[in-house]
């Protein structure tokens, strides 16, 4: 159970605070006799880049649920909620929520299972045949993501300037200064300012509705067996209005696997007919609607140099460090293709080559 249970024959939970973990065990035990629990089975299933934790348990029908650790202090759970039931409602696969004590911060989620879509990728070849295990999985996630898009956004908040400026203001304090100490000189920061602004307009440009903003192969949980199944959606509690391609950009240009750009433009033609043919109000010209997705890509991959350079800095989470080299050849290569953005790839550039070199990466990797 949790290491004040030593009876428990699961793999002891570390809990920092004794307290907690004895509220842990009794909310469960409050929650034994109407879920079938087995306190008993408590294990840890995973923990993500914040501060929640997720535990797995059994249940004396035979299957599984997936309990929640989120501290209040640290951690607001009413995004989640709001943002779970406006796509269940949606017809999402999204967990569903069975039990929350608001004021604890503890949640009993049905369990999507414990395969993540990243875990189940076949990595020994390159998938160009339409009918191997990697493409049908993409085809899965895509057709998931549509009805994603398909929901009503009204509710969300915006993907507005300021937010995109928050996200962008990570790369010079996080991945330029703290993690590659380099001393950005006043024209650095001016040429900053005025890419920034650049890459601002060109996402507030586009089409909006629901973004998932965290879409992508590690918060997607599949069936191992059948790469048809429709994934299970998780981490969406920051879902918000804005450009639809992000989560497309999301998925195709994954921080935890790089595929070459054949294969994404593939992908991605695919899916803008798709979502065309459903209505979404995407441009009618592919080329027009890969740019907007190219230059959604840098904001995303642009913020998660800075966001993965925090959390190993900040957050001691030193296993971020080895994704940046992805995310820096996502970020480079659309920042050496188009017009104003030189001056920003060549300071990419110089940030690696002080700390050794970035080898551009191509296929693909974990």
């Amino acid at each position: 159970m949790t290491t004040a249970d030593t009876s428990s024959t699961a793999s002891p939970i570390a809990w920092a605070d004794p307290a907690r973990a004895q509220a842990f065990d009794a909310w469960l035990d409050g929650l034994r006799a109407e879920h079938g629990l087995l306190p008993e089975t408590v294990r840890a299933a995973s923990a993500d880049a914040s501060f929640r934790r997720y535990f797995r348990i059994d249940t004396a029908a035979g299957a599984s649920l997936i309990a929640m650790d989120a501290p209040p202090d640290k951690e607001d759970c009413r995004p989640f909620v709001a943002v779970d039931r406006l796509l269940a409602a949606g017809g999402v696969n999204v967990p569903t929520i069975h039990a929350w004590d608001e004021a604890q911060g503890f949640m009993l989620l049905s369990d999507l299972g414990a395969h993540t879509f990243l875990s189940t990728l076949d990595m020994t070849e390159l998938d160009h045949h339409p009918g191997r295990p990697n493409r049908q999985r993409y085809t899965a996630a895509l057709a998931e993501l549509l009805r994603i898009q398909a929901v009503p956004a009204d509710s969300l908040p915006p993907y507005d300037d300021a937010l995109l400026q928050r996200e962008l203001d990570l790369l010079p304090q996080w991945y330029f200064t703290q993690l590659r100490g380099q001393v950005l000189s006043d024209a650095d920061r001016t040429m900053l300012d005025h890419t920034f602004a650049l890459i601002k307009a060109e996402c507030l440009a586009q089409p909006v509705g629901f973004v998932h903003r965290d879409f992508h192969s590690r918060n997607l949980m599949v069936d191992p067996t059948d790469p048809t199944a429709r994934p299970g959606v998780i981490d969406f509690q920051d879902a918000v209005r804005g450009p639809l391609t992000y989560d497309l950009v999301s998925l195709l240009r994954d921080a935890y696997v790089i595929w070459d750009e054949d294969i994404q433009l593939d992908h991605a033609v695919r899916h803008w007919e798709a979502a065309r043919k459903a209505g979404l109000p995407l441009s009618d010209d592919f080329g027009e609607f890969w740019r907007q997705f190219e230059w959604m890509g840098l904001q995303r991959h642009l913020k998660v140099l800075g966001i993965f350079a925090r959390l190993a800095i900040r957050d001691g989470k030193r296993q971020y460090l080895g994704d940046i080299p992805r995310v820096w050849t996502f970020a480079h290569r659309v920042a050496s293709r188009y017009q104003g953005l030189g001056p920003l790839a060549r300071l990419l550039e110089q940030a690696e080559a002080a700390h050794g070199g970035t080898q551009t990466q191509v296929g693909y990797t974990f």
